[in-house]
């Protein structure tokens, strides 16, 4: 049996309608599958900040060592820079730094050039070799750069403190932050007359720390002087900072 035109044209709405809705509820369970644990919008919601900061002193200094060398030659100026850094090296060693802190960073070889009668002339070569050291007991930090001068080092310097393992404090500085953004968000509900449900989403930012840096130059002319004093070397305190967001699902 044939339907009339009418009837066509309302069994045609009826089934566009059907494949919308059947579409419309498709996609709502996709995009609920696809954001499980983020904020969806047809939830009553509320976004809270929480800090968490941990204070903690350095445990370790990392330096760098160096030495540059000028001589006519590249074997002579290889072999003037080559004693002088094994030299510091040993001394390094003997003062309890393991190999495995101990990290040659940079080894070059250029050409010096100066100008004569308004020609560039070759002068010689210079050789230049750096170690970064990292130094666990902090109380051998100004003995070894007093005597890293001692021991012909003309380039000293990028003294940085730092904790050898933050991951422990940073794990600490969340819990903090996290128990501050709960407690900011069960105050606010008790406030506006809202229960707290579940968490439906969280982010994290921060995790550092501020860096203190030292920067000691031993000049050149150092080399062969007397034993210098050893330096006062204060490592100080720095802040672990984690921040988090957390979104909670509210009723």
């Amino acid at each position: 049996m044939q339907l009339s035109k009418p009837l066509q044209i309302l069994a045609g709405l009826l089934l566009a309608v059907l494949v919308i809705f059947v579409g419309l509820q498709s996609w709502k369970t996709y995009v609920e599958r696809q954001y499980v644990g983020i904020a969806v919008r047809d939830r009553d919601t509320m976004t809270v900040e929480g800090e968490g900061k941990v204070t903690v002193r350095p445990d370790i200094v990392k330096i760098s060592l160096g030495v540059a060398t000028e001589a006519l030659t590249v074997r002579e100026a290889q072999m003037g820079n080559t004693k002088k850094m094994n030299d510091i090296t040993a001394m390094v060693k003997q003062q309890g730094v393991k190999d495995e802190d101990i990290k040659t960073e940079n080894y070059s070889i250029y050409p010096r050039h100066q100008w004569q009668d308004n020609v560039q002339r070759l002068a010689g070569y210079t050789v230049s070799q750096s170690l970064a050291i990292k130094i666990r007991d902090l109380d051998k930090i100004g003995d070894i750069l007093a005597r890293a001068g001692e021991f012909g080092a003309n380039d000293v310097g990028g003294i940085q403190f730092t904790v050898d393992d933050p991951s422990v404090f940073q794990d600490e500085a969340r819990e903090k932050a996290i128990a501050d953004a709960q407690d900011k968000a069960e105050a606010l509900a008790r406030q506006l007359g809202l229960i707290i449900v579940k968490v439906v989403s969280f982010s994290e930012s921060g995790g550092g720390y501020p860096v203190p840096m030292y920067d000691a130059g031993i000049p050149a002319y150092a080399v062969k002087a007397e034993r210098a004093p050893a330096p006062d070397i204060e490592e100080g305190s720095q802040d672990v900072t984690v921040n988090v967001n957390v979104i909670f699902e509210v009723r």
